[in-house]
């Protein structure tokens, strides 16, 4: 009876295992001067924004399933590792017409993509609303895996700030806190990596969005890392709000 029991507990577990796994993620909205923009979430360094009708997907990932999820109309790569440019996934949600946009070194792999460098902006228009999308550095300042080598070399991959009408979101990418992000401005939405070896310390991170200075921050792409230092090195900030979401 002591071995059934215990199977049952068991069950029970895998049960509620699965009944999470299953949860629909948490969608916020953000209003713009040209209706809401949804922000949904995904994994790691996943996401999803929907705004005007049209859908975009940030880094989409294999280790989500997007079998729920629509069809971009956009998709966004900021690097070519594979937690952030996964083929599988970029399949799994394009459609005929989707843009795919990239580095030059996403370019290389995803052919169809449109390359845009550092520093670099274009608009697309996405139902008679036009989405601005700047191409910001990522890159490492002190951590490689070898002296003289970087995770992330400068200008290979990017960070994004996006334009909805009166409201800027910014999507770090693979990034530590590089003197170039403390110049962009008038940021309403962050989205910041925090992890190591790779990137920065929730620490620093922190201390770097005490530059930056979003309104909103959400600490992503932190697999391992306690999430809550973070956290409580901006309690401080009055003007800054830090949104932690399920991502793992």
């Amino acid at each position: 009876m002591r071995i059934v029991g215990w199977f049952g507990v068991l069950l029970i577990a895998a049960a509620c295992i699965r009944a999470e796994s299953a949860a629909p993620p948490q969608t916020d909205v953000l209003k713009t001067a040209e209706g809401d923009l949804r922000i949904t979430p995904i994994r790691h360094a996943s996401l999803m924004l929907e705004w005007a009708g049209r859908v975009i997907h940030v880094d989409p990932w294999s280790q989500a399933d997007y079998a729920s999820f629509p069809k971009a109309d956009l998709i966004l790569i900021t690097d070519t590792h594979g937690d952030h440019l996964d083929l599988k996934a970029i399949a799994a949600i394009t459609k005929a017409d989707t843009v795919v946009v990239g580095s030059e070194a996403v370019a290389k792999s995803v052919t169809n993509a449109r390359s845009l460098a550092n520093g670099a902006s274009t608009k697309l228009d996405l139902g008679g609303r036009v989405l601005g999308i700047e191409a910001v550095p990522a890159y490492n300042l002190t951590r490689g895996p070898a002296a003289g080598q970087y995770y992330h070399p400068k200008g290979h991959g990017n960070g994004y700030v996006l334009t909805f009408a009166d409201k800027r979101l910014y999507l770090s990418g693979d990034t530590e806190c590089i003197p170039e992000m403390a110049a962009i401005r008038d940021i309403d939405v962050a989205f910041l990596c925090m992890n190591l070896p790779y990137t920065q310390t929730p620490q620093e991170a922190a201390d770097c969005m005490k530059r930056l200075r979003p309104k909103i921050v959400y600490p992503y792409h932190y697999r391992g890392q306690d999430v809550k230092v973070f956290e409580e090195a901006l309690r401080g900030e009055k003007d800054i709000e830090v949104r932690l979401r399920n991502w793992y």
